[in-house]
């Protein structure tokens, strides 16, 4: 992706006439790639049916959450968006499709807005998160911004939940200071990758 910190993973898939293998996530590729471990604090499982869009999500940073998704059943349109302000990409999305066919995986770094729409009847996505949920470091933007202008697929009908629904757009974020700074989310990148 040309977003720094966002990584779309295709996995090697061994198929027979018995289904199909594959190791979604290697920690020791995922290191060479990113450059740092990734911290293991929780793992979540989000089932939505079709038109369900959740995000964008992001957190406070440091300390941030960085999330590796995956979908193993069904269909999405995931998304990430930078959100750090003083980025050269800041404001800008990149969008890839998650499915349970070419099994991608895609890494958020700490910074970085989430957000996705189920695309199938009903669509499974997993993801490993390098620090547990914290509502009060948590927040949002609206994901359907015409700021932002996240290109959703059509014929679709979005449904969000209260909170989505309720989140400031991108203006509104960036003048209530909430939104993530770039300096402090590089600092924090060399602080990962820096030996104990």
């Amino acid at each position: 992706m040309s977003i720094g910190g966002a990584y779309v993973f295709t996995p090697v898939l061994h198929g027979d006439d018995r289904g199909t293998f594959l190791e979604w996530f290697k920690a020791e590729r995922f290191t060479e790639v990113i450059g740092h471990p990734l911290g293991l604090a929780q793992a979540n499982c989000s089932v939505s049916r079709r038109g369900v869009l959740r995000g964008v999500h992001f957190a406070d940073v440091p300390v941030g959450q960085a999330k590796y998704v995956t979908c193993v059943a069904g269909s999405v349109i995931d998304v990430v968006v930078d959100l750090r302000v003083g980025s050269p990409t800041f404001g800008r999305w990149e969008a890839v499709e998650l499915d349970d066919v070419t099994r991608k995986g895609v890494y958020i770094a700490e910074g970085l807005g989430h957000a996705f729409m189920a695309t199938s009847e009903q669509a499974t996505i997993v993801y490993l998160c390098s620090e547990p949920y914290a509502p009060g470091r948590e927040h949002e933007v609206h994901p359907l911004d015409p700021e932002l202008g996240i290109a959703w697929p059509s014929g679709v009908e979005p449904l969000l939940s209260p909170k989505d629904a309720a989140a400031p757009t991108l203006s509104e974020a960036l003048s209530g200071g909430i939104l993530p700074d770039y300096q402090e989310c590089l600092a924090y990148y060399d602080k990962l990758r820096s030996p104990a």
